[in-house]
Order: structure tokens, then C-alpha cells, then sequence
């Protein structure tokens, strides 16, 4: 039996690495694949806190138009249209930052709490403006 090992050289270490590359690479495909996996799961999370601000930033944008939209309705008639903004602000889970009124236009910024990862402490916000149509 030695002598065919020996005439064989490629079945001297047959057991070891299943027959293909050297012995002391065993493993280095395991290591890749977690590697591999960690990364994906790092950019997974990234993209996911990306979706979450853009999410965040379009309710705050949707908040600040209809905070607009009534505060310029109250203005019309007669009554006080930063209060109806706050109401409406509040009412699609935004903070009101800002109401000025110019002449019969009403711009109003609102504020939405953005995700937290890693120390992030940024809201988003969104501003609007609404009056009468210019002719």
C-alpha cells in the first residue's frame, strides 16, 4: 500500500481538502462567505435607514401641504390659520416650526422625527406654501 501512495502522489493527501487546493486553505471559503454575509447584511441595514428618511421626509412634506392648505381655508375665513395649521400638523404626526403669513399666503415648515442609526439625530422637515391663485 505504501508503494501506491508513493507512486501516487495525488492520493497522499487525499483525505485532507477533499482532493482539491492545499491542506492550509481549508476554511478560507467559510471565512468569504461570512465576510460576504456580514457586508450584506451591513449594507441591508443601510439601504433600510436610507427608505426609512425618504419615508419620513415624504410624511413631513405631505404634513406641511395639508397644514398649508387649511391655514390658507382659516385665513379666508376669518380665523386664525396658524392655530388650524398646528391642528392639522399634529394630526398627520408633524410638529408645526414655522407659520408666517404674507398678505394672504401662509408658508408653514412642519418637522417629522427621522430614524435613529448610529447617532443620527437629524428630523426631517418639509415647507409649503398656500394662498389664493395669482391671476
Amino acid at each position: 500500500m505504501s508503494g501506491l501512495a508513493e507512486s501516487h502522489p495525488r492520493r497522499a493527501g487525499w483525505g485532507r481538502g477533499r482532493g482539491r487546493g492545499r491542506a492550509d486553505d481549508a476554511g478560507a471559503i467559510t471565512l468569504f462567505v461570512v465576510a460576504l454575509a456580514g457586508l450584506l447584511l451591513l449594507l441591508g441595514s443601510a439601504l433600510g435607514v436610507v427608505a426609512a428618511m425618504v419615508v419620513a421626509h415624504r410624511s413631513a412634506q405631505a404634513a406641511a401641504d395639508l397644514a398649508a392648505l387649511a391655514a390658507a381655508t382659516a385665513l379666508q375665513r376669518g380665523r386664525d390659520p396658524c392655530v388650524a395649521a398646528d391642528d392639522v400638523a399634529t394630526g398627520n404626526g408633524a410638529s408645526l416650526t414655522s407659520c408666517v403669513v404674507s398678505g394672504h399666503d401662509v408658508l408653514v415648515d412642519v418637522s417629522v422625527d427621522g430614524p435613529r442609526w448610529l447617532g443620527q439625530e437629524g428630523d426631517l422637515v418639509g415647507r409649503a406654501r398656500a394662498g389664493p391663485v395669482s391671476r
